[in-house]
């Protein structure tokens, strides 16, 4: 069925009038001028047909005209209030489901969000592992993490790296190259390929040979003393950017949780 539009602002400003009596107190309570309100009032009644004030000796009154439908009116904004507070329930909630590539989760994300939820053990965390395209809305997403040159067509913000670095097991490994898709000497490679830069992380440590990967995918085996740098980091077009389209990007516990990554 189709719905009958609406004039919300004027009914609004109907509801102000009516309990004031007064187009001044109406004015200083919608931060308005008086004469806007006045236009708007003039503005509805013709849309309805009605005349909803008179001006007598006493001042202003409302006409059973504007007066019959004034409870039904305000019930009406109370369940836009509440339906607005239902839809800000989520924002205040304190559940995040996030996407990650595999590797970025398993090196980077999970020893951060343990950080994180030590201090708010209220938090809850939904992990979903994705290397490609990120659906928000088929995954019911808040965050995700993506490789790439920006942010795409999300609003996003950089994690911090120092590009690329190529690690190898302490005291030396084999001179084989590993190789992961979509890292920088995959078309060199001899022998060894993984499924990502994280399984190529782990295949240096065991002495499998050398690779190349993201800094922030090597930071927590460097510091470990797992592998080790063969050189010094170089910089790199691409990165791992927090992403989100706009109206979770603007959700609180959304924008708290990207301060806290991205510090």
């Amino acid at each position: 069925m189709k719905r009958t539009h609406l004039p919300l602002n004027g009914l609004r400003v109907l509801d102000a009038a009516a309990r004031h009596l007064s187009f001044t107190r109406a004015a200083d309570e919608l931060a308005v001028t008086p004469a806007a309100v006045g236009q708007q009032i003039r503005a509805l009644e013709d849309t309805l047909g009605v005349v909803l004030f008179r001006r007598t000796a006493k001042g202003l009154e409302l006409t059973p005209e504007g007066a019959a439908g004034l409870e039904a009116l305000r019930m009406g904004f109370l369940q836009f209030e509440e339906a607005v507070r239902a839809m800000q329930a989520g924002q205040s909630s304190k559940s995040l489901t996030i996407a990650a590539p595999r590797d970025l989760a398993e090196k980077w994300l999970l020893p951060r969000l343990s950080e994180i939820a030590a201090a708010d053990p209220d938090l809850r965390f939904h992990l979903v592992t994705a290397a490609d395209a990120i659906e928000f809305t088929e995954a019911n997403l808040d965050l995700a993490v993506r490789w790439g040159e920006g942010p795409g067509e999300h609003e996003g913000e950089a994690l911090e790296s120092d590009g690329m670095v190529t690690v190898e097991r302490p005291g030396g490994g084999a001179d084989t190259r590993i190789s992961w898709p979509g890292c920088l000497n995959e078309e060199s490679v001899s022998r060894i390929l993984v499924g990502d830069a994280g399984l190529a992380v782990d295949a240096a440590a065991a002495g499998m040979g050398r690779t190349t990967v993201p800094e922030i995918i090597a930071r927590a085996d460097l510091a470990a003393g797992r592998v080790v740098q063969t050189s010094d980091p170089k910089p790199y077009r691409m990165g791992y950017w927090l992403v989100a389209p706009l109206p979770q990007w603007r959700q609180a516990k959304v924008r708290a949780l990207v301060d806290a990554l991205a510090q």
